[in-house]
């Protein structure tokens, strides 16, 4: 089954949330990489545009500005252990927890006849379990990396894993998606 990984939002904003799980997001990404299989990689940001009242984005409602990464700041940025391996990977650009909408992340996938997601990165309960359920919903084997994924508690992460585990797809370690796809 064509298998490819998804690298969700590792950006400067989130990295004290990803400390543990980059290691294992860089042994993931080596895998693929030396597997010759597709690798796509999120950054979530937001427009001028969209961090100008009247607020028309949801999240940006959510968070205010000031909680909200502006699109070309530092904080949008992608990690530079990341960023140093999107070459030649497409780099979708987002501005909701959901990889999907408003993207052309299906056609990436489509294009490339992927059938299995394995999702990473940031947040766990947010944007990684909404993009994971969103790839369920969409048709695609998923599996979510619970040592790959980082949030702002273990509570929140641990609950993101339960929910998405419950109903939508594996949640599996890093090992267990190298073993499972050797």
């Amino acid at each position: 089954m064509a298998t490819a990984l998804l690298v969700v939002d590792m950006q400067r904003f989130f990295a004290e949330m990803t400390t543990s799980a980059a290691p294992n997001i860089a042994r993931l990404i080596s895998h693929f990489q030396s597997n010759s299989l597709p690798r796509i990689f999120t950054q979530h940001g937001h427009s001028k545009g969209e961090l100008t009242p009247p607020f028309k984005n949801q999240l940006v409602r959510k968070w205010g500005p000031a909680g909200s990464i502006a699109t070309g700041s530092k904080d949008w940025e992608l990690q530079p252990a990341i960023a140093s391996q999107t070459a030649g990977c497409p780099v979708i650009a987002k501005n909701t927890y959901d990889a999907f909408i408003n993207t052309n992340l299906e056609d990436v996938l489509k294009e490339q006849k992927v059938e299995r997601v394995v999702v990473c990165g940031v947040m766990t309960d947010c944007c990684c379990d909404t993009s994971a359920r969103s790839a369920f919903n969409r048709g695609f084997e998923t599996w979510l990396v619970e040592d790959a994924c980082g949030t702002a508690s273990e509570t929140q992460h641990k609950a993101g894993l339960k929910g998405f585990g419950f109903a939508f797809g594996d949640v599996v370690k890093t090992s267990e998606v190298i073993k499972r796809l050797s």
